[in-house]
C-alpha cells in the first residue's frame, strides 16, 4: 500500500513544471496499477504502516483514483487560461492522498485525521475555482457543518481509547450501547452522506463549486459518509438496531421529499445535487437496517452513484461552458445543436433513474431487498422514491434536449474528443460493472 503513496508523493514536482496532461496520464497509470492490486477474497491484502485494503477500501480507493483522473481530464479550461493549473494539480495530489489514506487505515485515529483532511482541498477547490461570489458561503457551510459535528466524534475516539486501549478495526468485537457515543461518533458520517435535515450544505457547494469540485463532492466526499458507517456500526449494533428504524424513516422519507424538490429546480446543477440527497438516503436505509443485503447494496449503490452523478455533472459542465447559463429555462433544444451529446444525456439520465444495464439497477435491488425485509412498511416510500427517481431524471433529459433553442445566446461549436472520451470513461465502467457483480452478492 505504501508504494502508491509515494507514487503520489514523487508525482508533486511534476505540477510545478507545467506538464498538466502528464500528471493525467500518471493518475490513469496508477489506476491501472492499483487495479492489479485485485484480491480474490474478502480478507484485508496488502498490509503494512496500518494501511490495508478489503473489497469495500479496494473499490472505494480505485473509485477515488479514477474519478480523480478524469477530474483532471474535465479541466481542461483551467489549463488552458493559466488559472492556476499547477496549484490545481497539487490540490489534487493532496486530495487523493488525503482519500487513499482515509480509505485504506486499519485504525479509527487516523481514518478520522485523514477524514477531516480531506475538507481542506475540497474547500480549495470550491474557493479558488468556482464561478461566483458566493462560493465563499458556500464553502463556508461545507467546512462548519462538517466541523460542527466532527469534534463530538474526537472526543468520543479518545474515550474509547480510554476504555479498550485500542483504535483498530480488527479488535472491534466488543459492543458499545451508549446512545450519547452512538449519536456522537455517527452524526459526522450523517452530515457527510447527507442525510435528509442536514443536507443543506450539498446542493450550495455543487452549485458554487468547479467541475472538479462537483465530480469530487458527488463521486467520492458522499462516500467517506457511508464507509465510515459500515465500518464504525459494528461497535454499536445492538442499540443500532432499536434506533435504526428512526434514520431508516428519515431516509426514506426525506428521499421522497427531496424527488419533489428535484422537479421544481430550475439549475441543472441543483437538480443533480438534490438527486444525490435521495440516492444517499436509500444507502443509509440500507447501512441502518444491519443487514447483509444492506451492506453489499450500500457499497453497489455508492460505486454506481459516483460514476453516474459525476459524469451528469461533466454533463451539466460542457452545456454551461458552451451557453453561460446552467438555467433549465435557457438550456433548451440541445438535441438540435449538439445531437450526440443527446446520447450521452439520454445514457446517463437512465442510469440515474437505475434503468438495466447499469450499475445503480443492482444498488437499488439489494437495497430494496434490505428495507423491505426489514420492514414492509416501507413499499410505500421505496416505490414513491424509485417513481419519482424516473420521474426527475425524464424531467432533467426531456426539458434540456427538448423545445426551442435560444439561437442568440449559443455559441455554436460542436463538442471535443476530449469531452466524448469524459463521458465513455464514466459510462462504460457503469454498465461494465454489472458483468462482475458475483463479488458483492458472494456472500449473500
Amino acid at each position: 500500500m505504501m508504494k502508491f503513496i509515494f507514487s503520489l508523493l514523487f508525482l508533486i514536482p511534476l505540477c510545478f513544471v507545467n506538464l498538466f496532461w502528464l500528471v493525467q496520464f500518471y493518475f490513469f497509470f496508477l489506476t491501472f496499477l492499483f487495479l492489479f492490486n485485485f484480491s480474490f477474497n474478502y480478507l484485508v491484502c496488502n498490509i503494512s504502516n496500518y494501511l490495508g485494503a478489503d473489497l469495500l477500501s479496494f473499490s472505494l480507493i480505485l473509485l477515488s483514483f479514477w474519478i480523480c483522473s478524469l477530474m483532471i481530464l474535465a479541466s481542461e479550461k483551467i489549463f488552458k487560461l493559466n488559472n492556476y493549473s499547477s496549484f490545481f494539480l497539487f490540490v489534487m495530489i493532496f486530495l487523493m492522498l488525503s482519500l487513499y489514506m482515509t480509505f485504506s487505515s486499519l485504525n479509527l485515529f487516523i481514518f478520522y485525521l485523514f477524514f477531516e483532511i480531506s475538507l481542506i482541498p475540497t474547500l480549495i477547490l470550491i474557493i479558488g475555482w468556482g464561478y461566483q461570489p458566493e462560493r465563499i458561503e458556500a464553502g463556508v457551510y461545507l467546512l462548519f457543518y462538517t466541523l460542527l459535528v466532527s469534534l463530538p466524534m474526537m472526543i468520543s475516539l479518545f474515550f474509547y481509547y480510554n476504555i479498550f486501549s485500542s483504535l483498530d478495526f480488527f479488535l472491534f468485537n466488543l459492543n458499545f450501547n451508549n446512545m450519547y457515543m452512538y449519536m456522537c461518533m455517527i452524526l459526522v458520517f450523517l452530515v457527510k452522506m447527507p442525510m435528509y435535515f442536514i443536507h443543506l450544505w450539498l446542493p450550495k457547494a455543487h452549485v458554487e463549486a468547479p467541475v472538479s469540485g462537483s465530480m469530487i463532492l458527488a463521486g467520492i466526499m458522499l462516500k467517506l459518509g457511508g464507509f465510515g458507517l459500515l465500518r464504525i456500526l459494528k461497535l454499536f449494533s445492538d442499540i443500532g438496531l432499536k434506533l435504526g428504524f428512526m434514520f431508516i424513516s428519515i431516509s426514506l422519507v426525506g428521499g421522497f421529499f427531496v424527488s419533489l424538490i428535484c422537479i421544481r429546480q430550475s439549475d441543472l446543477k441543483s437538480l443533480i445535487a438534490y438527486s444525490s440527497v435521495a440516492h444517499m438516503g436509500l444507502v443509509l436505509g440500507g447501512i441502518m437496517t444491519f443487514s447483509v443485503w444492506g451492506f453489499w447494496g450500500s457499497l453497489v449503490m455508492m460505486l454506481a452513484h459516483g460514476l453516474c452523478s459525476s459524469g451528469l455533472f461533466c454533463l451539466a459542465n460542457i452545456v454551461y461552458e458552451r451557453l453561460g447559463s446552467r438555467s433549465l429555462y435557457l438550456n433548451k433544444g440541445l438535441l438540435n445543436i449538439i445531437p450526440s451529446l443527446s446520447l450521452w444525456w439520454f445514457l446517463l439520465c437512465s442510469s440515474n433513474m437505475a434503468a438495466p444495464p447499469s450499475l445503480n439497477l443492482l444498488g437499488e435491488i439489494m437495497l430494496i431487498n434490505s428495507l423491505v425485509s426489514y420492514s414492509s412498511w416501507s413499499m410505500i416510500f421505496l416505490s414513491l422514491m424509485s417513481f419519482f427517481s424516473a420521474v426527475y431524471s425524464l424531467f432533467l433529459y426531456s426539458y434540456t434536449q427538448h423545445g426551442l433553442f435560444h439561437s442568440g445566446i449559443f455559441s455554436l461549436y460542436f463538442s471535443l474528443f476530449r469531452e466524448y472520451l469524459l463521458l465513455f470513461l464514466h459510462w462504460v465502467p457503469l454498465n461494465m460493472l454489472i458483468l462482475s457483480s458475483e463479488y458483492f452478492s458472494l456472500w449473500i
